[in-house]
């Protein structure tokens, strides 16, 4: 019984998870996330609450497995930032999924801003001992690696696509790829003697 129940919650939240990142909070609706799962529509009330705990549900999971997937390290920050980019480019829902997040409930989780100021920590000690430039404020340098790790995600036509809606081709995940690692190189790389930075 244990392992059913088990089996159709792991269902529903990857339904929810579809759904959510189609739709948001306010467009999904609980009978198609049942229905994509095969279950009972009402196992989603005994198991998750209501719609917006089950998305902050969802959230909570793909943020978890995004932070296991791609432990931060301020030491290599390029190479962080090409981590996040191959975990988005496998993952064209969960750009969505936070975009909705952000459009119908902006702000943070409390364990959201620790994370981050625990990395910001971790940015400003690599500052301090001269590995990243220090004439950016930590929290900005943080700020701007994550952005140049999402922007292709975030640009019109949606995540990990062309124009047409198909999956990128020719080599042009590859090439966004090392031109994200390489301005991050750039943007963290110590102001030096004779430096244009």
């Amino acid at each position: 019984m244990a392992r059913d129940s088990s089996a159709t919650k792991a269902r529903l939240l990857d339904a929810a998870l579809t759904e959510f990142a189609e739709y948001g909070i306010a467009g999904a609706r609980v009978d198609r996330i049942a229905e994509t799962a095969g279950a009972n529509k009402r196992l989603i009330y005994v198991y998750f609450g209501n719609k917006e705990q089950l998305f902050d549900l969802v959230l909570q999971q793909a943020m978890e497995q995004g932070a296991e997937s791609v432990p931060f390290d301020a030491s290599d920050l390029p190479g962080y930032a090409g981590a996040i980019f191959d975990h988005l480019a496998d993952r064209p829902a969960l750009m969505r999924l936070v975009a909705w997040k952000q459009l119908e409930r902006p702000g943070t989780s409390a364990a959201g801003a620790e994370a981050y100021r625990g990395k910001t920590a971790a940015v400003a000690a690599e500052q301090e001992a001269g590995r990243v430039d220090a004439g950016t404020d930590p929290a900005d340098m943080l700020t701007l690696v994550l952005s140049l790790a999402q922007s292709w995600f975030a640009a019109p036509g949606g995540p990990a696509t062309d124009a047409d809606g198909t999956a990128w081709h020719g080599g042009r995940r590859e090439r966004y790829r090392a031109a994200v690692v390489a301005a991050v190189a750039r943007i963290v790389a110590p102001a030096g003697p004779g430096s244009r930075i």
